[in-house]
C-alpha cells in the first residue's frame, strides 16, 4: 500500500509544529528561563537558526512555523522514499 505523500506531509506539520507550539507556550506562560521545556528549547534554537531564545508570543510563533515546514519536508521526505522503496521491492517480486 502506498502512502499519500501529501497526507504524511501535512499530518506530520501538524503533530510536530502542534509539538513546538504546546512547549514554547507552555514556556512562555511558565515564565521563560527556566520554565517548561527549556533543555528542549534550547536544543531547537540550536537547530532552527532565527529562533528567539526568550519566551514570547514571537519565539511560539516562529517556533511552529519552523516545526511545521520540519514536520511537512520530513514527512515528504519518509513517504516518498517509502514508496521508492515499495516499488523497487515489488517490481522485484
Amino acid at each position: 500500500m502506498r502512502l499519500n505523500v501529501k497526507a504524511v506531509a501535512i499530518t506530520l506539520a501538524l503533530i510536530w509544529g502542534g509539538a513546538m507550539f504546546f512547549v514554547l507556550t507552555a514556556n512562555w506562560l511558565t515564565g521563560g528561563a527556566g520554565g517548561y521545556g527549556e533543555a528542549f528549547i534550547n536544543v531547537m534554537a540550536s537547530v532552527y537558526p532565527g529562533l528567539p531564545s526568550g519566551a514570547g508570543v514571537t519565539s511560539v510563533i516562529v517556533g511552529t512555523l519552523y516545526g511545521a515546514l520540519d514536520g511537512a519536508i520530513g514527512g515528504a521526505i519518509v513517504a516518498w522514499l517509502y514508496n521508492k522503496i515499495l516499488d523497487r521491492t515489488t517490481a522485484a517480486t
